[in-house]
């Protein structure tokens, strides 16, 4: 099936998980995918005994990029590519060894070429991590058959 074919959560999926497949940063650290919507996406991570720092705590690094991850897989998932233009973290709890963060994006606004996220992150058990804002800017071409445009 084409990309002109699908729309709705059908595509959103399908963007996630074309962007996923060439996503090395993502996958080298286990990011999963747990679903996206037009405008939505979670991602989950358990964090692993390389991810911790210094305080024996989740590297902010990977909490960042957690939400980075699931801010990508929402701001493209209408097959029009998107890079973020700025995104900040506020770090509220800290997450340790053997935690699974999951990350869910929101889209706040899409207007022209740009686009506003909140992405939440959380532990399994609900707590809250961290809070993350993206602002991404559309580009040119298309996620699934412009790989490379």
């Amino acid at each position: 099936m084409s990309a002109v074919e699908l729309s709705g959560d059908a595509l959103a999926q399908a963007c996630a998980q074309a962007l996923l497949s060439r996503d090395a940063a993502s996958r080298s650290l286990g990011i999963a995918l747990e679903g996206a919507r037009p405008g939505w996406a979670r991602v989950s991570l358990r964090i692993t005994e390389t991810m911790v720092n210094g305080h024996a705590i989740a590297h902010g690094g990977v909490t960042f990029t957690l939400a980075d991850s699931a801010f990508a897989f929402a701001c493209n998932s209408r097959n029009e590519p998107n890079v973020a233009l700025q995104a900040s973290i506020s770090y509220i709890n800290a997450a340790r060894l053997g935690d699974v963060l999951i990350a869910e994006a929101q889209e706040r606004s899409s207007k022209g070429r740009t686009g506003v996220y909140d992405i939440t992150v959380t532990r399994g058990d609900g707590e809250l991590v961290a809070l993350f804002r993206g602002v991404c800017y559309r580009i040119k071409g298309t996620v699934l058959e412009g790989a490379g445009t």
